[in-house]
């Protein structure tokens, strides 16, 4: 038995039920999920979707979550899965964020009039609560006419009492105007969710019944706002005392004159914790104290005991690109740290609620390369893993923007396991070579994009997005996320190190690694400026970029060439695992086009800064350059300012 008549294929043994988490974005929708399946829990790609819908037990019946979505329609692909699955639902979790409920209760609302048994799980009370917010729970539950469980789901409150009540779930109180429209069609139409979104003028729904769409969703839409309007107005009372430093820091936080320097801030100390104290101090024992001071010697003592360690076989298994030393040191010394200190730091910003503020202050510069602000979170989320940076901006609101980003993602945007290891080289240079990286960097993904934005066909979509309520990180969410990102960075990352570890012992024992370095001796030597060996780099950054990164720490490099070095690298074609997906996202036609542009892009722009700087002598000399590059790019960029939908505490901001 599958689920309704949605396609997707979920097995639920007979008798069960079909329980469905519906809510909009970034209401808490997975605690409640995982509160409620525990371990057992699968995912699924919904059918003619790249989108994976999560469903698990609970008891004998079965959990299925759905995506975030502010109504169910025909408008886009999450709404659409949301329509499918709730409409098949036995019983609906509508969870809502009490802080903004003349938001949520909207869709909870058209959830009601499909005629659905709800349960409303109200969460982040306590949220509610510190802004002054009291809402009268009892009176909420007799107005729509369901079950209203208050709950802080972080905290595990509520989740018991909500399971105890899921079997009160039943439908909700409609507007008589409305219900009489659907008693009209109930003989064409015996669904009354169906009927529902025919009347709001679904095409796809009003297709499968042979009927023509209705014209009546600007009547039905107003008509469900005030009823929402009117049951807020009875059940939300606000006290002027309730806003706290929490809110005023969120306002400051999207505000450029205040935002600015807050994120500069935030990245200074991230960079501290990562660059400094990660890359530093604690690379610093795990790599040498530990890896090669101990495990090294250890390794190459065991297998030295069956296998010479000059033969083939040896050289490739425990010699200086040896899949049993340099492949083990660099993952678990060298990269390991630092991947999870940057998954500490980026959990922390997402479990703060910090992210989409960055994406509102974020939006105006990134309408200058065709985007909107939201595009700052696959970016973000880059340098935690390009290959899922990837897949993410599927949220971005059309092709061209998709296209946009993954050209810049694959380009520009170093991942954790990479930015980690650049972060600790540049340690070892003077802060003018570390401001030339950044401001290279910066300036290619401005020209870059800038070039795309002029030349590819559209315009960039407006940006509408929550701003959930600043909160400190739970310490609990934050290691849990830390040790799910880190545990599958190592499942992804040590086959493809050993991969390209093999590759260069390959290499290596049949005397091509030399031979292939002399062949590359024009680029890497004569055009980049950097020693011969430098191009064992970026056959190692073949297989992965922070792999060839890694490679570059090895070597003795003065400061320009580390710069160089660092600048080619972070520029240089994905990994491969980013490579797949950029095949899979956007098909071989665009990504034959990417992957040669990407790197072509970074030899270019390597050898010209290596050039400039035997120009000018300094690294100043060639910032001064840099910066008049990035002016004419700022200056050619110059649209005009778009606009940016913020919704906050219910109601929608236009900056």
């Amino acid at each position: 038995m599958h689920c309704h008549d949605t396609g997707l294929k979920i097995d639920i043994p007979d008798g069960a039920k079909k329980i469905v988490l519906a809510g909009n974005p970034n209401v808490g929708k997975s605690v409640f999920f995982n509160a409620l399946t525990g371990l057992y829990v699968d995912v699924s790609n919904y059918p003619g979707t790249t989108l994976e819908i999560s469903h698990g037990k609970y008891g004998d019946d079965i959990v299925i979550d759905t995506p975030g979505v502010y109504g169910i329609s025909s408008f886009n692909d999450e709404e659409k899965i949301a329509r499918d699955i709730i409409l098949g639902a036995d019983i609906v979790v509508n969870i809502v964020d009490a802080v903004h409920m003349e938001r949520d209760l909207f869709l909870t609302q058209q959830v009601i009039d499909t005629g659905v048994p709800v349960i409303v799980a109200l969460n982040m009370i306590d949220e509610a609560e510190r802004q002054g917010r009291k809402v009268d729970v009892d009176l909420l539950s007799d107005l729509l006419g369901v079950p209203v469980i208050p709950a802080v789901a972080i905290e595990k409150k509520g989740i018991e009492e909500l399971k105890a009540n899921m079997g009160n779930a039943r439908p909700g109180h409609i507007e008589p105007e409305l219900h009489k429209k659907l008693h009209f069609l109930h003989d064409r139409v015996a669904e009354q969710g169906e009927a529902l979104l025919i009347l709001e003028g679904d095409p796809i729904v009003a297709e499968r019944h042979g009927v023509d769409p209705g014209n009546d969703r600007e009547e039905i839409y107003l008509m469900r706002r005030a009823r929402v309007n009117d049951i807020i107005g009875h059940v939300v009372s606000q006290s002027k005392e309730g806003v706290g430093f929490g809110a005023l820091l969120g306002q400051l936080m999207v505000q450029p004159l205040t935002g600015i320097p807050i994120l500069a801030v935030f990245l200074y100390a991230m960079y501290k914790f990562i660059g400094v104290f990660i890359a530093g101090d604690v690379v610093g024992f795990t790599e040498e104290t530990i890896m090669i001071g101990k495990y090294e010697p250890f390794i190459r003592g065991l297998v030295g005991q069956y296998i010479l360690e000059d033969s083939a076989l040896g050289t490739i298994l425990i010699g200086e690109f040896g899949i049993l030393t340099m492949t083990v040191t660099y993952i678990l010394g060298l990269l390991l740290p630092l991947v999870v200190g940057f998954y500490i730091a980026l959990s922390a910003f997402e479990d703060s609620g910090y992210l989409p503020r960055i994406a509102t202050l974020s939006d105006r510069a990134m309408s200058a390369i065709g985007l909107n602000g939201r595009a700052i979170i696959p970016i973000i989320l880059g340098f935690g893993c390009v290959t899922l940076a990837t897949i993410v901006t599927r949220l971005l609101g059309s092709e061209r923007e998709r296209r946009i980003a993954v050209f810049l993602l694959g380009l520009a945007i170093p991942c954790s396991a990479q930015l980690a290891v650049i972060a600790g080289l540049l340690s070892k240079v003077a802060g003018a070579y570390i401001a030339l990286y950044a401001l290279v960097i910066f300036t290619v993904l401005a020209v870059v994009g800038t070039l795309l934005n002029k030349f590819l066909p559209g315009e960039s979509t407006d940006l509408l997005i929550d701003l959930p309520p600043l909160r400190l990180p739970r310490i609990d969410n934050v290691l849990k996320k830390t040790f799910t990102k880190s545990y599958h960075f190592l499942l992804e990352a040590t086959p493809l190190f050993a991969l390209g570890a093999l590759l260069i012992g390959i290499l290596q024992v049949t005397h091509l690694l030399e031979k292939l370095q002399g062949v590359l001796q024009p680029l890497t030597v004569g055009w980049l400026g950097l020693p011969k060996e430098a191009a064992t780099v970026f056959i190692m950054g073949f297989v992965r970029r922070d792999f060839g990164a890694a490679g570059l720490s090895s070597m003795p490099l003065n400061d320009i060439q580390i710069i160089v070095g660092l600048i080619t690298i972070t520029l240089f074609v994905p990994c491969i695992a980013s490579t797949l997906i950029i095949f899979k996202e956007r098909g071989r036609r665009e990504a034959f086009i990417m992957w040669p542009a990407i790197l072509a892009t970074a030899f270019l722009i390597g050898g010209i800064i290596n050039k400039a700087y035997n120009l000018t002598g300094s690294a100043n000399g060639v910032i001064g350059a840099v910066l008049v590059v990035l002016i004419a790019a700022i200056i050619i960029g110059k649209i005009p300012k778009g606009k940016s939908r913020v919704i906050s505490g219910g109601k929608t901001y236009v900056k």
